[in-house]
C-alpha cells in the first residue's frame, strides 16, 4: 500500500473550495467518477450500518427541475454530477437483518454468530432512546459521507460545493424518493471550476489551529 505524503493532502485541501461556478462543458471522466462512487461506498458509518443512499443526477432536465428548489444556484445545472445524499426511511429490524446477512456473506461467518451485534444495534437504534430520533442519527451519518466525498474529490482534482440550500421536500417529490424509501438531506454538485470564479483564489479563513485543536 502506497500512501500520500502529508503535503499532498494539505495541498489538495487548500486547493478545494465551495465552487460557485462550474464549467458545464467539462465532465468528470468515467474512471474518476467510478473512484468517487467507490469513496462513497467506503464511507464509514456508525455500526457500519450505512443508513443512506446516494442519488447521482446527471440528466439535464432533472437538474433543471431541481435548480429552482436549490435557491436557484447555478452549480446544480452547470456541474457534471449532482449528488443527492439521502437517508433511509426504513431503519428497522428488517434492515438490520439485511446488514447482518451482508456481514455473514462477506466475511464467511454464520449469521448466528452475530447475535450480540444484532442485540446491540436493536437496543440502541430500534428499541432504545435513539429510536425516537433515528432519522436525525441517519442524517448525521450522511454528513460523514459528504465530507469523505469532498476530500476524495479534492485528492482527484474534482471540484465540489456542499449544498444545504435546498428544499428537501421538493427534492423528494421531483426524484420520487419517498416511494423508493429515502429522504433527501443535502446535496453536492461535482465537476470542474469555471475560469473567473473569484472565490477560487480567495485565502481560506479559518481560526488558528491553536484555537480549535487541543491535545489532552
Amino acid at each position: 500500500m502506497k500512501f500520500l505524503e502529508p503535503a499532498v493532502l494539505i495541498e489538495s485541501l487548500n486547493w478545494r473550495y465551495a465552487t460557485k461556478r462550474f464549467d458545464p462543458s467539462k465532465k468528470i471522466p468515467a474512471p474518476v467518477w467510478e473512484a468517487l462512487e467507490d469513496a462513497l461506498v467506503l464511507t464509514p458509518s456508525s455500526y457500519g450500518l450505512q443508513p443512506w443512499h446516494f442519488f447521482v443526477v446527471t440528466d439535464t432536465k432533472l437538474k433543471a427541475a431541481l435548480r429552482p428548489h436549490s435557491w436557484d444556484q447555478p452549480q446544480v445545472t452547470d456541474c457534471s454530477h449532482h449528488v443527492v445524499f439521502a437517508t433511509r426511511r426504513d431503519i428497522d429490524a428488517a434492515f438490520v437483518e439485511k446488514y447482518l446477512a451482508r456481514i455473514a456473506h462477506v466475511r464467511g461467518i454464520p449469521i448466528e454468530s452475530l447475535g450480540f451485534y444484532r442485540d446491540m444495534m436493536a437496543s440502541d437504534l430500534l428499541d432504545g432512546p435513539r429510536s425516537k430520533w433515528v432519522g436525525e442519527w441517519a442524517a448525521r451519518q450522511v454528513y460523514i459521507a459528504l465530507g469523505n466525498f469532498m476530500t476524495a474529490a479534492a485528492l482527484l482534482g474534482v471540484d465540489t460545493c456542499p449544498m444545504e440550500g435546498l428544499d428537501p421536500v421538493k427534492y423528494d417529490e421531483i426524484l420520487g424518493l419517498p416511494a423508493k424509501g429515502f429522504n433527501a438531506v443535502v446535496a453536492c454538485p461535482a465537476g470542474y471550476r469555471a475560469g473567473g470564479d473569484k472565490y477560487a483564489d480567495l485565502p481560506k479563513v479559518r481560526f488558528p489551529k491553536k484555537d480549535i485543536v487541543e491535545t489532552l
